[in-house]
């Protein structure tokens, strides 16, 4: 009776998409795709998203997987090195409210696919650049993080669209399983295809294939036409009754988009629980991006003061590091979000505040792995890679539970936005800045004292304890939340 009701929804709402439609009333070429049930046409955009999410990650972290290649070919000091990722970031979350507001007033397939070809045209193109243009590298990395935000500012308010709440937690969790998947893929393919091919510039031409194909499924498999999840239609589903006169009585989302951007961005600063849980978010984007770009760079140079790895002096350097942390970020990223979700789903039932209270422990016991890691790591790497682990998988934790958080609190016809601003927060105050903070302070560690192996190891054992104390300050922002959380989401349901 359910996919029934949906299914004379969709055809009553087909005027009703993700962004503009076409006046004309021609009906695009995927429309075969809205035929089948309701229910396995939205397993396959899942699936399709999901699917292009890989990629992008696989794209961030393609640098930090042969860093030790790229800062050895440029010639870079450490804290130009932390710039490639920074410039990156910086793309990213400028971008990211731009595309925030083009998913709430156009075709959000049009621009998912656009997003794919881009940054896939770039990363190609970046592979032919010598070592004599480094800042062609540099832009060519902001360039990809352009295109990278189009993709994670719209596919959730996709995932949103097509979900009501208790299955949304699900399927978020999934969606975000494929950002620590991609993570980890990006460390291996790169150290792989780099060790293999003894070229890290190879590297950068096996995603743009992947990146073709998800272009591919995005245009045969996910409809042109899907209507946005408002309060009037969740109403409509739960009563299981339509009415002929309902797409004139539903609100113009194009027009109301450019009409109230801006008091929609005033009432997002004015909602507790956004700001709160945002600024953690960023304490958690700040941790993540530090240890993404420099925890492989200096596990080699703790195994390098413990003698157990020579100095990298030949063509192609060791990535060992690179394959063994990306494997413990792909298990540590789906175990730490299946809990997260699994642990929120229970906990819900008998906390309402239980989503930024999981938040807020898994920040404070993360923090305090990965200083115990900082600590043993000149003594017993094994331990190291031990906490490291523990470290990530509490940091993990959190990943679907925020952006639930955010979907419950903020109003369906202001999430596209919402999510845009809490990407360019978290991205301009955290992982945006931490890579090259990181390599500022190494640089001026090294700077006051003798070089040495022995202190280009210390310089970034020093910087990194800023991770920690970060991860503490996060956990607090979380706690905060927790104290707004039930009154916020009562008025974004009214």
């Amino acid at each position: 009776e359910h996919e029934d009701t949906d299914l004379l929804l969709q055809e009553q709402l087909e005027k009703q998409n993700y962004g503009a439609a076409a006046e004309d009333g021609t009906r695009c070429p995927s429309v075969s795709v809205s035929r089948i049930s309701p229910t396995k046409r939205d397993c396959l955009v899942v699936a399709v998203l999901c699917f292009g999410n890989l990629i992008n990650f696989i794209d961030w972290f393609i640098v930090p997987g042969i860093l030790l290649d790229i800062q050895k070919y440029f010639g870079l000091s450490d804290g130009e090195t932390g710039l490639l990722q920074t410039v990156f970031t910086l793309c990213y979350m400028l971008a990211a409210p731009i595309f925030g507001y083009l998913g709430d007033c156009y075709n959000r397939k049009i621009i998912l696919g656009a997003g794919i070809f881009f940054w896939s045209g770039v990363t190609l193109g970046s592979s032919f650049i010598t070592e004599s243009h480094y800042r062609i590298f540099v832009l060519s990395r902001g360039l990809v993080g352009i295109g990278s935000a189009s993709y994670s500012t719209i596919a959730p308010t996709i995932i949103a669209d097509l979900f009501e709440e208790g299955k949304r937690t699900t399927v978020l969790s999934i969606f975000y399983i494929f950002i620590p998947v991609g993570s980890g893929c990006g460390y291996i393919l790169a150290a792989g295809v780099a060790e293999s091919t003894g070229d890290w510039h190879w590297a950068f031409r096996v995603t743009p294939c992947m990146g073709g194909l998800a272009l591919l499924l995005l245009i045969l498999l996910v409809p042109h036409r899907i209507q946005r999840r408002t309060a009037a239609h969740r109403a409509l589903s739960i009563s299981g009754t339509v009415r002929r006169e309902m797409p004139d009585e539903m609100p113009d989302v194009h027009r109301t988009a450019k009409t109230t951007w801006c008091q929609d961005v005033g009432s997002l600063a004015q909602n507790c629980s956004f700001v709160c849980s945002s600024l953690g978010l960023t304490a958690m984007a700040f941790v993540t991006g530090a240890l993404g770009v420099w925890m492989p760079l200096f596990l080699y140079r703790a195994q390098v003061v413990q003698g157990i790895v020579p100095p990298c002096l030949q063509e192609s350097c060791n990535s060992s590091n690179s394959l063994i942390f990306g494997g413990i970020t792909i298990g540590t990223g789906i175990l730490g979000i299946i809990a997260g979700a699994e642990a929120a789903r229970r906990l819900r039932k008998i906390n309402n505040k239980a989503d930024p209270l999981i938040c807020a422990t898994s920040m404070f016991i993360s923090a305090l792995c990965l200083y115990i890691a900082l600590m043993v790591a000149q003594t017993n790497i094994l331990s190291t890679f031990i906490f490291i682990a523990l470290g990530e998988l509490f940091l993990s934790v959190n990943w679907a539970v925020v952006t639930d958080i955010l979907l419950y609190v903020v109003a369906p016809r202001r999430q596209s936005t919402a999510i845009a601003l809490q990407i360019l927060v978290s991205h301009l105050l955290g992982d945006a800045g931490s890579p090259y903070l990181i390599g500022i302070i190494s640089n001026a560690v090294q700077a006051g004292n003798v070089p040495s192996l022995q202190w280009s190891f210390r310089s970034m054992q020093y910087s990194f304890v800023t991770c920690a104390f970060v991860g503490v300050l996060g956990g607090a922002f979380f706690l905060l939340t927790s104290f707004y959380i039930e009154e916020d989401r009562e008025e974004a349901q009214r």
